[in-house]
């Protein structure tokens, strides 16, 4: 994610008429045009991502292991991911309007409250009733944040410096901070179920003190479980907004379905916006897969759960080091390709071409060779996708009005979602080898050929954002 720089006029030659700019091609970044209020709410926007993507790095590691190391076959797990996924598909629109009727700040709370008991809950259930509890917990505090941040930072910016506004940049810093945040989770959750079996084997004892319900598997979701409470409060105590009007019952409940449909509309009649939500069904399909089957490679390669989930833990990590590195590099795309949507092409395809190099090694074994190969195109899905997904929301942006923005994107998620849990589910039914890789490659493929064409102009300009921004010092 990330925004573009502010456009300044030329005022040397009052008599000259203005030079037209391409408004998604980002200007000079060593410019010094962003005023203090773009800048605090920029640095905020940074700390919540990292915040609030920290917890699930600590669990990405461990979570499809621990649930296997419950009993859960395959098969079970994926439906598990599946609950989450559908539980986010149904919540998602209804969620983006509550944010952009109550506002941001109390819904990212809920979020945070809520992730902080599905942590706990799949860290200690041992029962697929708790565990299934957990997952429609999770994915409703996924469907509550889904966007909010991202929706406060650009009120906040667009308040500051007009609908004009450098966003591209901004996006991308969240985005990297993202990425680090989950990387450094997932070398801290791979490690410790590691270390917990190193020496007296303190894993041992403590699942024998707990009657087998704190696993070393399980530790890094407990700690996942107390960050989210560092989160809520720095929600509360940061991320300030204009005073609303009163919200009562009622007021929620007529103007929730009015967004809802108005965001539902928008995708339906502009075509670039159906564009973003379209590929962020392509990229909801590969992420799944990836999450789903890479972990069994690594325990494959290395033979046991606890190295496994380090190697994947490592090897996740410099995923995201590489998502982090494509989305630094989103607004360098958008000059050299000589767009948004240019660079949104690129990056995806370079995406599918690490999936399809995933695909042709999944019947390689152990192979040095093969290995190498694997890993190269592990990190180019997160290099392509991490350099895309800027690039669209900026794009998404200046397409849809402020009082709509989170239900915008929680159209995107709702598609990033539904189709990686419908992917998931299929995926864990192939059997394994090349093909799950190669089907979602070829989707990922088609994702990317939807941006060969430039988007029209939208028939009408999209609505400035109200003249009260969310306040930031």
């Amino acid at each position: 994610m990330t925004d573009r720089l502010t456009e300044t006029p030329d005022t040397s030659g009052a008599s000259d008429p203005p030079v037209p700019t391409d408004p998604t091609v980002p200007t000079d970044p060593l410019k010094p045009t962003d005023p203090p209020g773009v800048r605090s709410a920029r640095r905020r926007y940074v700390i919540v991502c990292a915040l609030f993507w920290l917890p699930p790095g600590l669990s990405l590691a461990s979570m499809v292991l621990l649930l296997s190391e419950r009993g859960m076959s395959l098969a079970a797990v994926a439906g598990l991911f599946a609950v989450h996924s559908l539980t986010v598909a149904v919540l998602e629109l209804p969620t983006g309007g509550l944010s952009d009727v109550l506002g941001r700040r109390p819904v990212l709370a809920l979020a945070g409250g809520l992730n902080a008991v599905a942590f706990a809950l799949v860290g200690l259930g041992t029962t697929l009733g708790v565990l299934t509890a957990g997952m429609v917990l999770m994915g409703t505090a996924r469907a509550l944040a889904s966007g909010t941040a991202e929706a406060w930072y650009v009120d906040a910016v667009q308040g500051c410096a007009g609908p004009d506004a450098d966003l591209r940049t901004g996006l991308a810093r969240g985005g990297s901070a993202t990425s680090a945040a989950l990387a450094v989770g997932l070398l801290i959750g791979g490690a410790l179920p590691w270390l917990l079996s190193l020496g007296p084997d303190p894993g041992t004892r403590l699942s024998e003190a707990t009657s087998g319900a704190v696993l070393p598997l399980s530790v890094p979701l407990l700690l996942g479980a107390a960050l989210r409470i560092v989160f809520v409060g720095y929600v509360l105590t940061a991320l300030r907004e204009p005073p609303r009007p009163p919200a009562t019952l009622g007021s929620v409940l007529r103007g929730v379905p009015v967004t809802v449909l108005s965001g539902v509309r928008l995708g339906g009649r502009d075509a670039l916006v159906r564009r973003v939500v379209l590929t962020a069904a392509a990229v909801g399909s590969a992420l799944a897969t990836v999450e789903l089957l890479v972990p069994g490679r690594t325990v494959e390669l290395t033979g046991g759960t606890g190295s496994g989930a380090l190697v994947y833990a490592v090897l996740a990590c410099a995923g995201f080091v590489c998502l982090g590195i494509g989305s630094h590099l989103a607004p360098l795309a958008a000059r050299l390709s000589g767009g948004g949507e240019r660079a949104v092409l690129g990056c995806l395809a370079a995406g599918a071409s690490g999936l399809l190099l995933l695909g042709v090694t999944a019947s390689g074994g152990a192979h040095p060779v093969a290995t190498a190969l694997a890993v190269a195109g592990f990190g180019l899905v997160y290099l392509g996708l991490g350099a895309a997904s800027p690039n669209e929301n900026d794009l998404l942006h200046r397409r849809v009005p402020r009082t709509g923005r989170a239900t915008a994107l929680s159209v995107q998620s709702l598609a990033q979602q539904l189709t990686g849990a419908l992917i998931g589910l299929v995926v864990g039914a192939l059997p394994p080898g090349p093909l799950p890789w190669l089907l979602t490659g070829a989707l990922l493929l088609a994702g990317a050929l939807l941006w060969l064409r430039r988007a029209q102009p939208p028939l009408t300009p999209c609505t400035p954002p109200a003249p009260s921004a969310p306040t930031v010092e």
